[in-house]
């Protein structure tokens, strides 16, 4: 009698361990789809604007209460994904998202917007939290670095979508129908994470044990926030989406400021936010073919640094006060986006590296995502508020500058604790 319990958790066992780079693109696909619904809002504030007279207070407020759910509630996410199972927790994640999308097509009023809006917050957090652990488990270890930098590709790659398909979406059907065409899309997905990736059970019966793992959220809580792993690439991503989301989020201003034509400044921001996806996919090779993480780091910032430094900055010595031609300084931001790129393609690889525990990889990353949301939450004000105080956005280099300086300092610390 007992050979049969035996067997079943054998085969159970072979089966999870086998990887599966299908199960692996799922989850990666599952993650741009969660990014659509992040990324949806701008192309149709708008429309929402004529139908349901959304103030541009009201509008910000829909803005940024996806990163307000990141800034309280990542780590309690984390907590959550690596108690309730990694897998379990993105199907709950894609089916919130599904029912606040197809709720919103339905809203008739602002109010209405925010609480679904909030909903989607947590919705998106549950989704991106336990990827990179299931990505560690669904493939070969020689194969990781490379998809867990195409994990770092699922949020521009989401953002560029939203940006190029929902002007046409929304002027052909609506804003509703995209609301409800999101909502079908992630659904979809849902369906393809429950086919395709193994389940929690069947993992945990795959894996060794850890040594040291500890049970419970207090003592994984514990073990994260105690080891310096986790703050350095959760400070880093701080420092690089503050910025990168404040140039990209105010490039349709400056381009409007600058007598850009409507559709021509959506379709230069939309490859602007889409470059970035280069930079995670090259850091996942060169991680895979031995680059230290530290040098990816270090490019990362650097380039940044100088692109901002070269797009924004008005040479005092040019006959009218100007900075670079057109061309030149749109060329620059575009390396600032696909250079800077590798830095979360590289933080997500290491976040799983330096995990204290492998009971700990989602609790990590959601520290990670929650100080990420920080550097969203506060790089776009800040670059706003010293444009205001300036006259113009010719000073933006100086608060991005100072971020890329404190991103080669914690590259260099990085650079000491993921050294073999």
């Amino acid at each position: 009698m007992s050979a049969k319990p035996a067997l079943t958790a054998n085969r159970l066992s072979t089966s999870a361990a086998h990887p599966d780079k299908v199960g692996a693109w799922v989850v990666i696909g599952a993650g741009v789809s969660a990014a659509l619904h992040v990324g949806k809002l701008s192309p149709a504030l708008p429309a929402l604007g004529d139908a349901l007279g959304i103030s541009l207070l009201q509008a910000g407020f829909l803005l940024s209460l996806v990163q307000l759910a990141g800034m309280t509630l990542g780590l309690l996410v984390g907590l959550s994904a690596d108690t309730l199972g990694l897998k379990r927790s993105m199907v709950v994640g894609l089916l919130l998202l599904t029912v606040a999308s197809l709720l919103g097509g339905w809203a008739r009023d602002a109010q209405a917007l925010l609480v679904l809006r909030a909903v989607e917050g947590l919705g998106f957090l549950l989704v991106s939290m336990p990827a990179p652990s299931l990505i560690r488990q669904l493939v070969p270890p020689e194969r990781m670095s490379a998809m867990l930098g195409l994990w770092g590709a699922y949020m521009p790659l989401g953002t560029a979508l939203a940006l190029l398909c929902g002007p046409l979406v929304i002027a052909l059907a609506g804003w509703e129908f995209w609301w409800w065409l999101l909502a079908a899309l992630t659904l979809l997905m849902a369906g393809g994470v429950l086919k395709r990736v193994p389940s929690d059970r069947q993992r945990r019966l795959a894996a060794q044990p850890s040594p040291g793992a500890v049970s419970g959220w207090w003592g994984r809580l514990r073990q994260t926030l105690r080891a310096p792993g986790p703050w350095l690439v959760a400070l880093s991503f701080a420092v690089y989406s503050g910025q990168w989301l404040a140039v990209i989020g105010f490039l349709p201003t400056i381009y409007a400021q600058a007598g850009v034509a409507g559709g021509l400044s959506a379709v230069l921001t939309a490859l602007v936010a889409g470059v970035n996806m280069v930079g995670n996919i090259a850091s996942g090779r060169l991680l895979g073919r031995g680059v230290p993480p530290q040098w990816l780091l270090y490019v990362g910032f650097g380039i940044m640094g100088l692109g901002t430094l070269l797009a924004f900055f008005v040479w005092p010595l040019s006959p009218h006060g100007e900075g670079l031609p057109s061309v030149l300084r749109f060329l620059a931001v575009l390396l600032f986006s696909m250079l800077g790129g590798m830095i979360p393609g590289t933080l997500f690889s290491l976040a799983v590296r330096l995990a204290p525990g492998e009971g700990t990889v989602s609790t990590t990353v959601g520290w990670m995502q929650q100080w990420a949301s920080i550097g969203q939450f506060a790089g776009p004000p800040l670059v706003a508020w010293v444009a205001s105080q300036m006259g113009g956005w010719h000073w933006t280099w100086l608060v991005t500058g100072t971020c890329s300086l404190v991103g080669l300092w914690l590259a260099r610390q990085l650079g000491r604790r993921s050294a073999p």
